[in-house]
């Protein structure tokens, strides 16, 4: 991801800062797809601020910067409309807060089609409130009345991720208390993202394998993995989940028998992040010879931050990944 401040090493076609940037060169730049920027600029009004004749678009510096931040802060687990906000200029959602654990809480808006929470910020307080009491059973019911209600997506980046994030901020505050609350929380958390359910209704057949989800050697955080695979099975799409640390040698024989469509590579640190294994990934082949096929690469978590690797996506949120592989799998 580049830094916004120097021209050189542009790619040919981006044009002049004074022309400004085209869409498809600042999705390069910033390891999107031109889908995502568009359906950031719809659905949270972060698109240029000029235009140009006709639909063409073109981002000044002050633009590239403000998605910039927007792909920081994604990239660190920030929902895209709480990173939306802040991006343009309002207070960071990562900043510390005080208060009690159920208190230092965002205020995530709903997304677009999303059933309109009466108050979000009371959603988060309640499912924090009963995780700091170690009350397994209503953290349950309310994480299945919560995914029942607004689906994975929205219940992940309205909810679930606000309220680990508060949790997650006092313990840090706090010495070691609250650990054990962060803990439960979490694994209620896993274990309703285990149990979501397809679609009622049929859906248009998948046009290649399966997709591929599974962390990187020696990462053993999985929770967003999680939300996604429980994001692809509510869309009815076929999904092979491997969970933390999968070894190189066992990540590619499954590739090789699967042929999957898409694999999706999951870093939370940039310590795990395994760049020779990904472009070992993009490059493994299957299929006759004269017709031999090779997975998209997603790369997923924070621990990708940086240099973009050539020919992979970097989808900075649940939302945006899941975008793009509905398109792989139904394309």
């Amino acid at each position: 991801m580049g830094d916004g401040r120097s021209d050189q090493g542009r790619e040919p076609g981006t044009g002049s800062a004074e022309a400004g940037v085209t869409t498809g060169a600042l999705a390069r730049r910033l390891g999107v797809s031109p889908t995502t920027l568009r359906s950031w600029d719809r659905r949270y009004g972060m698109g240029p601020a000029v235009r140009s004749g006709g639909r063409h678009r073109r981002w000044t510096p002050q633009d590239v910067a403000m998605l910039e931040e927007m792909c920081r802060l994604t990239s660190a687990g920030v929902p895209p409309a709480e990173a939306a906000r802040a991006a343009k200029g309002r207070p960071d959602p990562l900043a510390p807060e005080g208060g009690s654990a159920a208190d230092g809480l965002e205020h995530p808006s709903p997304a677009a089609g999303a059933e309109p929470f009466g108050d979000p910020r009371q959603e988060c307080k309640g499912l924090a409130r009963a995780a700091v009491r170690l009350d397994a059973p209503s953290v349950d019911d309310q994480l299945t009345s919560l995914v029942e209600r607004h689906g994975v997506v929205v219940g992940w980046e309205e909810v679930m991720v606000p309220t680990l994030h508060a949790v997650g901020r006092k313990w840090e505050s706090a010495g070691d208390r609250y650990v054990e609350v962060e803990h439960l929380l979490s694994w209620q958390i896993s274990r309703v993202l285990h149990r979501a359910s397809g679609p009622v209704g049929p859906r248009s057949p998948a046009t290649g394998g399966p997709i591929v989800l599974a962390c990187v050697p020696g990462e053993q955080h999985c929770l967003p993995l999680e939300a996604l695979h429980a994001g692809l099975v509510e869309q009815g799409l076929p999904a092979r989940m491997f969970g933390p640390a999968v070894p190189p040698e066992a990540l590619t024989a499954a590739v090789r028998r699967l042929g999957p469509v898409a694999v999706v590579l999951w870093s939370q640190t940039r310590s795990t992040a395994d760049r020779p294994l990904a472009r070992h990934i993009a490059a493994t082949a299957w299929g006759v010879k004269g017709a031999r096929s090779h997975p998209a690469v997603l790369l997923g978590g924070p621990g990708w931050a940086g240099r973009q690797e050539p020919g992979m996506l970097r989808p900075p949120g649940l939302r945006e990944a899941l975008t793009t592989l509905v398109g792989l799998a139904e394309g």
